[in-house]
């Protein structure tokens, strides 16, 4: 009888993490989604290239700002708990969501308009540092024995939502809105909508319960000494970041660089947004079945497996794109990549939380996390943008091949690593 009584509890902490999760990303998602019209409100140079690339710049500077939140908060985390650390993370996106849903734009407000936005972006940054990787070690040290990869799946599946949701809203909106309306005003309603379930996801965040593993712990670290358990395993961090690249770069490239990405072949607003939205659902899908397979058949095995197919295949489908840009095409490629993107990151997560120390995993995870993020993943639009001016419409290629590569070292040096400490300690 004491089982069942656990496992819906044990749901209700999983869905309540996740809620809390997917609002931070849908707020931090929102700025790549929505950039070309945020870059005219803002920045207002006069030209359309430069306005977008501007505000995927400061998209940019936001995951800059996530090694910061992965180091300070990561540590708070590690430190006074899970549940306490994921409700400041919470309180500081809100607040820079808020920023940027209320400032006025640039001709009504001048050179202050990009700087408090540019400052929002930060605040959005620096609480997203920690957030993944939170969210993550949470869910690893509630999971079933067995089950850890399953159980953290639903970290990135509950990205997926938020992407999904956000496209849906801003398909919607380019439906039903001028283009000047949306310039104008439109692209103002995802912001608002997430400041209204902010109350909502707090008080879902407050009703977490602290992981039996974290309180089973004799001793909590202090900042001092989580900072110096981080630098004394930088290596693992290094080579967990490199394990991350490829999440981060096909993520960002299938979801935030979509609706540009269409608008340089050529189609609709509209028609990149529903593409946006029908990669979120097969995200969602292929996630778990990811995490699931590593359960059974080992991570390395999934992660080596999944860098190789986008290694192979990124050129040939990109070339096939090119060479005829539709939207059914655009489906086509994006529908692969979705697939490898979500079996490889159902696998990466469990990987990570397994392989950095648990004295420090907050911390470790979330800035091997941030890293990969900072340097690879958010500057995969503004990449991916000068890649085709210079060399044409399938060398974002490039970009996710170079990834692809980097997480298969990643792969091989961090499981080599592990397998030298078991055995050192035979």
């Amino acid at each position: 009888m004491p089982q069942p009584a656990r496992a819906p509890s044990k749901l209700g902490a999983i869905l309540r993490a996740t809620a809390g999760n997917f609002l931070e990303m849908f707020d931090f998602f929102l700025f790549g989604l929505y950039a070309a019209p945020i870059g005219k409100t803002f920045f207002a140079t006069g030209d359309e290239f430069t306005d977008t690339s501007i505000a995927f710049v400061v998209f940019w500077f936001g995951a800059a700002m996530r090694p910061l939140g992965a180091i300070f908060l990561g540590a708070y985390v590690d430190s006074v708990g899970r549940r306490k650390g994921l409700i400041v993370t919470l309180s500081i996106m809100a607040t820079g969501t808020i920023i940027i849903a209320f400032t006025p734009g640039y001709a009504a407000i001048g050179l202050a308009a990009p700087i408090i936005v540019v400052i929002g972006r930060l605040l959005q940054g620096f609480s997203a540092g920690v957030e993944l990787g939170g969210v993550s070690v949470y869910l690893a040290e509630i999971s079933t024995p067995g089950r850890k990869g399953f159980t953290t799946s639903f970290q990135s599946a509950s990205q997926q939502v938020a992407v999904l949701v956000a496209a849906l809203i801003g398909y919607t909106l380019n439906r039903s809105l001028s283009a000047d309306q949306l310039l104008a005003w439109g692209w103002r309603v995802p912001f608002l909508i997430g400041c209204l379930i902010v109350p909502l996801i707090f008080v879902l965040r407050r009703s977490l319960e602290e992981t039996p593993e974290f309180l089973a712990k004799k001793h909590h670290p202090t900042p001092a000494e989580i900072y110096r358990g981080v630098a004394a395993n930088w290596a693992v961090v290094a080579e967990g970041m490199m394990l991350v690249v490829l999440t981060t770069v096909s993520f960002y490239f299938i979801t935030v660089y979509t609706p540009d990405f269409g608008k340089t072949l050529d189609l609709s607003a509209s028609d990149s947004l529903l593409v946006t939205l029908l990669v979120a659902g097969t995200n969602f899908f292929w996630l778990p079945i990811g995490g699931a397979l590593s359960d059974r058949v080992g991570r390395q095995p999934v992660l080596l497996a999944m860098s190789a197919l986008i290694l192979a295949a990124s050129f040939p489908a990109l070339a096939w794109l090119a060479s005829g840009p539709s939207f059914g095409k655009l489906i086509g490629v994006e529908m692969l990549l979705s697939c490898a993107y979500g079996v490889y990151n159902g696998a990466m997560v469990a990987a990570l939380t397994e392989v950095v120390p648990a004295h420090v995993r907050a911390s470790c995870f979330a800035l091997a996390y941030s890293l990969a993020t900072a340097l690879f993943g958010t500057s995969t639009p503004i990449v991916s943008k000068l890649l085709i001016r210079h060399f044409g419409d399938s060398a974002p290629a490039l970009w996710l091949c170079a990834a692809a590569l980097c997480s298969i070292a990643g792969a091989l040096l961090l499981y080599r690593r592990g397998a030298a400490a078991r055995l050192a300690t035979a």
